[in-house]
C-alpha cells in the first residue's frame, strides 16, 4: 500500500494533477464522543471519509465511507463546512496522484454497528471530545475538527 503525504503551503509540494470531491464525516455517539480512525496510509488520526463516486449523493458517500472505514452506520445531520484550499496538496505515492484539497465535512449520528478496522483504518474508536486534541493528525484534519468542536459560525466555507 502506498503512502499519503500532506503538504501545506510547501514550495516542495508536487503540482496538483487532480481535484476529487470528497467527504469527511464527524460521527458522534450518544455520549458525544467522536468516531476516529487511525489511517493505514500515514498513521495519523482522522474522521472517516473519502471520494464521492459518480452517481452518488454527498450524504450517500458520507454514509458509505463511514461504514467501509469504521463498521459503524450513521445518519447525516448537518454540515461543518467546505474545504478547498489550493495550498493543501495530498500526494498518494501508490499512483503519483497529487490532489488539491476539496472536502465537504458533514456531521452524523451513529445508528448501529461497532468500531471495526478496515484496509484503510488500522484502529477505530470512539474518542471523548477532551481527548481529540491529544491525537496525532494532519493540520487540515485538526482544523476541521476544531471548527466542529467550536460550534460557532458554521458552516465554514474555505
Amino acid at each position: 500500500m502506498g503512502k499519503r503525504i500532506d503538504f501545506y503551503d510547501d514550495p516542495d509540494a508536487p503540482a496538483p494533477n487532480s481535484l476529487v470531491p470528497s467527504v469527511n464525516v464527524i460521527v458522534t455517539n450518544e455520549a458525544g464522543d467522536l468516531l476516529m480512525i487511525r489511517r493505514t496510509d500515514n498513521d495519523n488520526w482522522a474522521v472517516p471519509g473519502g471520494a464521492i463516486d459518480l452517481g452518488e449523493s454527498i450524504p450517500a458517500a458520507a454514509e458509505r465511507e463511514t461504514l467501509e472505514e469504521t463498521g459503524v452506520t450513521c445518519e447525516i445531520t448537518g454540515l461543518v463546512g467546505t474545504y478547498s484550499d489550493p495550498r493543501h496538496v495530498i500526494l498518494y505515492t501508490s499512483n503519483g496522484e497529487a490532489r488539491q484539497e476539496f472536502s465537504i465535512v458533514l456531521t452524523a449520528r451513529a445508528t448501529g454497528g461497532a468500531p471495526t478496522p478496515s484496509d484503510e483504518s488500522r484502529e477505530v474508536r470512539w474518542v471523548p471530545r477532551a481527548e481529540v486534541s491529544s491525537l496525532r493528525m494532519d493540520r487540515s484534519m485538526r482544523m476541521r475538527i476544531d471548527h466542529y468542536l467550536a460550534g460557532v459560525g458554521l458552516p465554514r466555507i474555505g
